[in-house]
């Protein structure tokens, strides 16, 4: 590959903010539920990078093939790879394609195509402009996907704006589907791996759980190390969806002696916790079921799939709600999805 820019090439980063920037000097774009994608096209040479930098195309075969069909073939554009599953981004069908098995691949690529979201221009006509200012390289970027993009819409163009009140709409507009916002300096050139220049706001949302479990944080100290939360389906049975840690260590003993004094079988009565955690080498595989008879609000960023993706944050006890009240349709996807917005 004879691009002026080479894999593995870091993606420019954003800083993790509370609110995003206000004034001029600011673009918005969505922040995508998807994997960060560099794409790089040398003639009949095609490299899909990830952001750490590791290969991706033999998972999305379907991407190569679209990237091939461009006219254009020097460039280089950072962006989303993404699966649309009526009309939302489904991160557990995108997750599905990260598999040993080309056969496995090859079947999702047709039944479940991904789309790749470009929102920056790095490489055109065989010419770096990262040295170019974001204002620039965005005003290239929509010449380049106005020639270029193919009409099926497997590669499409994220929106942008200068206007904060667009940006907070999105949110509106699409619900619970949509990952965060985007800020970037206009005036910045492409910053490799640096932080500098970019920011993001994460949605946070909140939901108020049972817990079903509990698991100690080792097996030497016996102190409670994680919650086990669950949420009640429509039919009255209470799901595993996730964990909550972060107690802190002067609240352990308390909190301990309380669940302990709950424990009694099954805790959950749909799916339940297995297997060890991945978060600690320390803790116990095990874990102790209790009675429903305790709720806690918590903050978490997505909740796909049946469960929360990552961990959550203790926000508080809530012994005013009763556990019957803590039911999926809290943490169900609302508005028209995120794919409105492209």
């Amino acid at each position: 590959m004879k691009l002026p820019i080479r894999p593995p090439y870091p993606p420019m980063e954003a800083l993790l903010v509370d609110e995003l920037p206000i004034g001029d000097g600011w673009q918005y774009e969505p922040k995508w539920d998807g994997f960060r994608c560099l794409i790089f096209r040398d003639g009949k040479e095609v490299y899909l990078q990830s952001k750490a930098g590791q290969p991706l195309a033999r998972y999305f075969p379907e991407l190569v093939e679209a990237v091939l069909a461009l006219k254009a073939d020097r460039f280089v554009v950072d962006g989303e790879i993404a699966v649309p599953i009526k009309e939302r981004l489904s991160f557990d069908d995108l997750l599905q394609r990260i598999h040993p098995a080309a056969s496995r691949i090859q079947r999702l690529s047709k039944e479940t195509p991904a789309i790749f979201i470009a929102f920056d221009l790095l490489v055109a006509d065989g010419k770096s402009i990262v040295d170019k200012t974001l204002e620039s390289r965005r005003t290239l970027l929509e010449q380049f996907a106005k020639k270029t993009f193919p009409k099926n819409r497997q590669i499409r163009l994220s929106p942008a704006s200068t206007d904060l009140r667009v940006a907070q709409k999105w949110f509106n507009t699409v619900g619970t589907d949509l990952d965060g916002i985007i800020a970037k300096r206009t005036d910045m050139q492409y910053r490799s791996g640096e932080r500098t220049g970019m920011q993001k706001m994460k949605r946070i949302r909140t939901a108020d759980c049972v817990v079903g479990g509990f698991r100690y944080g080792s097996k030497a100290k016996k102190l409670v190390g994680s919650l086990l939360l669950g949420l009640y389906d429509d039919d009255g049975a209470l799901h595993h969806v996730g964990f909550c840690s972060g107690i802190r260590n002067e609240e352990k003993p308390a909190f301990t002696k309380k669940l302990e004094a709950l424990i009694r079988p099954p805790g959950f009565t749909g799916r339940a916790p297995g297997g060890p955690s991945r978060w600690s080498t320390e803790r116990s595989t095990e874990w102790q079921p209790l009675k429903p008879k305790l709720v806690v609000e918590v903050s978490y960023d997505h909740f796909t799939g049946g469960r929360f993706r990552h961990g959550t944050s203790l926000i508080r006890w809530r012994p005013d709600k009763a556990p019957t009240q803590c039911k999926m349709d809290q943490v169900a996807p609302v508005g028209r999805g995120a794919l409105a917005l492209l």
